[in-house]
């Protein structure tokens, strides 16, 4: 049997642990991502009034992702030195920075420093982006995409968090727009740091450590590499729209609520389908689910290409958070099927850095698209993209049927 079928073995294998901690993860990840809807909702509209230049606009949203991409390595090395927990903490303190440094750009109209808040606001991302990973530590292989997208139901929270706060505190500091939008961030990071203290993962033992593989053995296998590929296809992509969408319906014309509630929309469309998606993974298989959602990811482009009203925006994206949901739950099943216990961190670190470095580039353009070639031109960027993703996965299960 090919190398791509052997199982793959984790250190404490405990599913009532498992399901405990992606309760907890869950709850924690209501909060966190709550944090990042804010920036994701206000941070492109705040940076077309602070920024020199109008084609800077998602620079903000930019240095979160760059944030997110540079936290990555760092947070897997700080899990493996001083435990999960740990380095999930110093991610906590990083969403409290966040807003505090952004209420302060805010106040004093300081561009330079929005981006210092959300670049900070990346640094904690990159820590509750690995809460999914942290859920599969103790888990079987049958019950991994459970817990994943068990953890990833907490977005279901934030979608309703995050652009609530927003509408509720956006005019509390008037005329500083946004001002307490970002206090509220702050404390939404300061209760997420609370639920994180009851997370309890057993540490790898040092000689499983030593026995881990070199990462360039792991990461040039096919199943890796495929699984790579359709993380960046659903996150870069979906990062892209986002990134822009709230910028569009204002210049469209469309209110800051209704590009508020957009948001909320999406990030609902991202987050609720969670509830069953790791049933479909375990009953369908991880490649027809992720191609699924591939397929969402590319629909919604095409919805977004066909007009600009509020329901064109709100259908697109909330098919664009469908179609998220399936491809990157999918392509995180996959990654935690190509390492052992021992290798765990470094994989999962490596993956993520791949995909939020993928997001960085495509958020740098998201903003240079929109105000020079428009809302159309970066829909149309999704098609090829998805494109080589579903490629590369047909080819991945036709080799897996070939190998068995």
């Amino acid at each position: 049997m090919s190398a791509i079928a052997e199982p793959i073995t984790y250190a404490h294998v405990d599913d009532n642990l498992a399901r405990r901690n992606a309760m907890v993860l869950a709850v924690a990840q209501a909060l966190a991502g709550g944090n990042n809807t804010v920036i994701v909702s206000t941070a492109s509209i705040v940076g077309a009034v602070l920024s020199p230049d109008k084609g800077l606009a998602t620079l903000p949203i930019t240095a979160m992702v760059i944030g997110m991409w540079l936290g990555t390595l760092p947070v897997g090395a700080l899990a493996r030195r001083f435990g999960r927990r740990f380095a999930l903490q110093i991610g906590s303190l990083f969403g409290v920075a966040s807003g505090l440094i952004s209420y302060s750009a805010v106040m004093h109209g300081n561009f330079w420093l929005l981006l210092l808040g959300t670049f900070c606001g990346g640094l904690y991302a990159a820590a509750h982006q690995s809460y999914r990973f942290a859920a599969a530590d103790t888990a079987s292989e049958a019950y991994r995409p459970k817990v994943v997208s068990w953890v990833l139901a907490g977005g279901v929270f934030a979608a309703v968090i995050g652009p609530q706060l927003v509408i509720v505190t956006k005019d509390l500091l008037s005329p500083y727009m946004f001002a307490a939008s970002y206090l509220g961030q702050s404390a939404c990071a300061v209760l997420a740091a609370a639920v994180l203290q009851f997370v309890k993962i057993p540490p790898v033992a040092a000689q499983r450590i030593e026995s881990a593989r070199p990462l360039l053995t792991i990461v040039v296998a096919p199943r890796f590499v495929v699984a790579v590929a359709c993380g960046v296809a659903s996150y870069a992509m979906m990062n892209m729209v986002m990134t822009s969408a709230p910028l569009a319906m204002v210049g469209c014309g469309h209110s800051v609520t209704d590009a508020a509630l957009g948001i909320q929309w999406h990030v609902l469309a991202m987050y609720a389908p969670s509830f069953m998606t790791g049933s479909l993974i375990a009953r369908l298989g991880v490649e027809r689910v992720t191609g699924v959602g591939l397929a969402l990811v590319a629909l919604s482009a095409a919805v977004a290409t066909a007009g600009i009203s509020v329901a064109h925006f709100w259908t697109a994206l909330i098919l664009l958070g469908l179609g998220w949901n399936f491809a990157f739950i999918g392509a995180t099943t996959m990654v935690t099927a190509c390492h052992q216990a021992s290798e765990r961190t470094k994989v999962q670190a490596f993956n993520d850095f791949l995909i939020f470095g993928s997001m960085g580039l495509s958020s740098f353009s998201s903003g240079q698209l929109l105000e020079y070639l428009g809302w159309t031109a970066i829909n149309e960027v999704i098609f090829p993209t998805v494109f080589v993703a579903a490629a590369l996965l047909v080819w991945l299960t036709f080799r897996r049927e070939e190998a068995v």
